[in-house]
């Protein structure tokens, strides 16, 4: 089990989309682990979703 002292401490992060701010903390307990949604990683231009836009580009996925 990993100790929570040993893991870095979410960043904030503005959504590449929308701007909105939102903490990340870049591991399997981040929030976005809990969508069902799955979606390449960003591009080097690009940093993480909010959670609205996430789900936004995963529903404009899958209707290609």
């Amino acid at each position: 089990m990993t100790d929570r002292l040993d893991m870095p401490p979410p960043r904030r992060v503005a959504c590449s989309r929308c701007g909105t701010e939102f903490s990340c903390t870049g591991s399997e307990t981040c929030w976005c682990a809990e969508e069902d949604v799955r979606l390449a990683m960003p591009r080097d231009e690009e940093d993480c979703l909010c959670r609205e836009c996430l789900r936004k580009a995963a529903a404009a996925q899958a209707s290609r």
